[in-house]
């Protein structure tokens, strides 16, 4: 492993893409611990500090950002705005024709693809700002741990001044993770979400060696290796669907004629679907959150409800719909993504066919068939990875210091195993010898 790194810093080429990539990374962590305009720096620490907690959907973003959606800086909305308008622009390809139109014109249509996800970007980066501002204006940002002030101006200029900085953050942030895809070794956005994932592991892991013990650690420790072997397992796993194509005469010289396979993995949805059950969870408390008592101090009953079982995540009602929730849109995402018919018709048009299994509507039924027996164990792997950290609240007792679960080890262990693999591939074309032997 040494020798290989040895050989990654003695190409000149590839050392200057990993010293620009660590150059980016250190500006965008950098970008975490500037405060935004109007934010009383001191009162927000001291209820960071206070705060044991964030549930639901601030507890992603918080996650995605590094820390510094609670921190108010100006990278506090991190890459969570990206994340949603690329998933969003994919799924409005089942909606509009002209999105699946350009998603089949090639290069071309994927840059006009890109150009819309940064619009609806900067959109929903002033958006979920706004939404954060007028959060933390109630004083509603950390809950009851905290009622201190943590904007200085409660006027509109102040306010309109924080959500300039915030959206321009957003893109500052886009920028940089394209410059990493583009001048760095590549995958950017996805490096910088690893980067805000990474950054947090060293202090989970010493608030609990410091609330809890040495061995409580050791367990958590233990634990992630597990995990960790586990994901990558699954993630590695695929089921190969044999594909022959048929030899094709053209004047004195035969094409095609060769085996090989469509991959279906395991996992085809990635961590979307964790991101969608997260944020439709916390809808109702988002919304309770809004709803005041009456005159008489009392709050309507679903308000009730919701505050007993929906923002509490040790809850068995709040992980049951949780898992059902991410079973529920793996099923959506991946029907979304991987379209068997289209699959078909490709492999028709180019004389390719499943051995056994004819072409045109026989070959969709069986991709559909080995599609949704595949994606039953891929739905229930992240249920499972998903649901780790929430059980950890009451089996670990490691509260939300909990690192190896849930969004995090997936995205990990997915980026690390893809940077990986861009660095072994950039090796091999000029040294012939991977990272990895």
């Amino acid at each position: 492993m040494f020798s290989a790194i040895v050989r990654v810093f003695r190409s000149v080429d590839l050392r200057n893409k990993l010293l620009f990539t660590l150059a980016i990374v250190a500006i965008f962590r950098l970008g975490s611990f500037i405060p935004a305009p109007n934010v009383n720096y001191a009162n927000v620490q001291d209820c960071v500090n206070a705060t044991k907690s964030t549930s639901g959907l601030y507890e992603l973003v918080n996650l995605f950002s590094g820390g510094a959606l609670l921190q108010l800086s100006i990278f506090a909305l991190g890459i969570m705005p990206y994340i949603t308008a690329s998933i969003i622009t994919q799924l409005l390809r089942v909606v509009i024709p002209r999105f699946e139109a350009l998603h089949k014109e090639g290069q071309a249509g994927q840059a006009k693809l890109t150009q819309y996800t940064r619009y609806l970007t900067i959109a929903l980066g002033v958006l979920q700002s706004t939404t954060l501002i007028a959060v933390a204006r109630q004083g509603a940002l950390f809950g009851a741990s905290c009622v201190k002030p943590v904007l200085v101006d409660s006027g509109w200029q102040s306010i309109v001044l924080m959500i300039l900085a915030m959206t321009a953050g957003t893109g500052l942030i886009m920028w940089l993770g394209e410059l990493v895809t583009d001048k760095g070794i590549g995958n950017g956005m996805s490096l910088l979400i690893f980067t805000s994932i990474a950054a947090k592991f060293p202090a989970s892991l010493i608030s609990i060696a410091q609330q809890k013990s040495a061995e409580v650690l050791l367990i958590v420790l233990a634990v992630g290796i597990v995990i960790v072997g586990l994901v990558i397992l699954v993630e590695q796993s695929q089921r190969r669907v044999p594909v022959q194509y048929a030899k094709r005469m053209v004047g004195k010289r035969s094409y095609g004629g060769q085996a090989t396979y469509i991959p279906i993995k395991v996992n085809m949805a990635g961590v979307v679907p964790v991101i969608f059950a997260s944020s439709l969870l916390y809808l109702p408390s988002l919304i309770a959150q809004f709803n005041q008592p009456n005159d008489k101090g009392e709050v309507a009953d679903w308000v009730t409800w919701v505050s007993a079982y929906l923002t509490k995540g040790d809850h068995p009602i709040y992980m049951a719909l949780y898992f059902l929730l991410i079973v529920g849109f793996t099923y959506f995402y991946v029907a979304i993504t991987f379209n068997p018919e289209e699959v078909s018709d490709n492999m028709k048009q180019y004389g390719g066919f499943i051995p056994g299994i004819r072409a045109g509507r026989p070959t969709t039924e069986y991709l559909e068939y080995v599609l949704s027996r595949v994606t039953l164990p891929g739905a229930i792997y992240l249920g499972l990875i998903a649901l780790i950290p929430l059980i950890a609240f009451s089996l670990v007792g490691a509260n939300q210091n909990f690192p190896f679960g849930g969004t995090s080890i997936l995205i990990i262990v997915g980026v690390g195993l893809e940077t990986v693999k861009q660095i072994n591939a950039q090796l091999e074309q000029r040294n012939y010898q991977g990272l990895l032997k």
